[in-house]
Parts: structure tokens; sequence; C-alpha cells
């Protein structure tokens, strides 16, 4: 098998495929960015939904202890809103990776994390049927939550691949060997 052209796409040009990838229409950025006032007002109740799930099961509570709760929950705030923000350009998607490479830095599992969408999804979810299309504002909402989901992915994926490449000699050979050929 040849080398594939995805495997072509690092770093910086990875991100950007991904905010292409999406294709958010002109609409969609608009809906968002309209709805950034009521997704900060729900902000709080998310992240209240959210740690409270994570506290009540013991293997993602061990992650939290002697961390500051209130930085956390200010940081889980922002970052709902940020899915809001209606700019979502490389510089959105550095930032979102950033997180990612805290998460694989600290050790978390990538289950977690993914696990937790069914308590951010309700919360998007409410906040666009209060906009003045509903269907249009969920369909964007959905698009960005897929957005975010890629490049936490991506952090993962980048950290397994460099360590890889390092136990085998070179990302060709890691790439090859992760795809099975």
């Amino acid at each position: 098998m040849d080398d594939r052209s995805s495997w072509q796409i690092k770093d910086e040009a990875t991100l950007t495929e991904l905010v292409a990838l999406m294709n958010l229409s002109a609409e969609e950025i608009a809906a968002m960015k309209d709805m950034l006032p009521e997704a900060q007002a729900s902000a709080p109740e998310m992240t209240k939904t959210f740690y409270e799930r994570l506290f009540a099961h013991a293997a993602t509570a061990e992650y939290l202890q002697n961390v500051s709760v209130d930085r956390l929950h200010g940081m889980v705030q922002t970052w709902f809103a940020e899915l809001f923000s209606g700019k979502y350009d490389t510089a959105y998607a550095q930032r979102r990776l950033t997180i990612g490479h805290v998460h694989v830095k600290i050790g978390l599992p990538v289950r977690y994390p993914l696990a937790m969408l069914d308590v951010v999804m309700p919360f998007g979810e409410q906040v666009a049927a209060k906009h003045a299309n509903p269907t249009l504002a969920a369909q964007a909402f959905r698009k960005v939550l897929a957005l975010d989901v890629a490049i936490f992915n991506q952090a993962y994926e980048d950290n397994q691949l460099k360590h890889l490449a390092e136990l085998v000699g070179g990302e060709r050979l890691a790439r090859r060997l992760l795809a099975g050929t």
C-alpha cells in the first residue's frame, strides 16, 4: 500500500482541514454567533451537570483530586460558550487542540471526555431550540461539536503516532503499522 495523501496533512494543515471538512455555511456561523448569549447563560448549569457526572464516577473523579474545582468550572464554561463563538478558524482549532493535549498529558483516557458528550449535547440543543431558526441552529451546533470532537481525537492520535514513530523509527512505518499493512 502506498502512502495515503491524508498522511501528508500534518500540524496546522490538519486543523485547517478539519475546519474545512465541517463545511459550516455563513448562515450556520451566524446562527452560532446569535446563540452565544444564551449559551453563556446555560454554561453554569451545563458545567454543574458535567462535574456532577465526573465526581460520581470513581475512575473520573480521581483525575479531579487536588485540582481547583472553580478553575475547572470556569474552563468548561468558557469551552462550552466558545462553541457558539461564530469564529471557527485555525486559531479556534488550535485552542481546542491545546485542550486535547492537556487531557493527553494528564493521562485521561479518551473514553471519558467522549462519554461526556451526552451531557453537553442536550444543553447545546436547548440553546439551539430557542433560536429563530431552531433547525438551522441545531444543525450548526452539531457540526461545531463534531469539529471539537474531531480536534480532540486528533490530540490523542498525534500523541499515539508520536510515541509509535519513536518506537519503530519513523512516522511512515508507524502509520503503516496502525493501518495494519
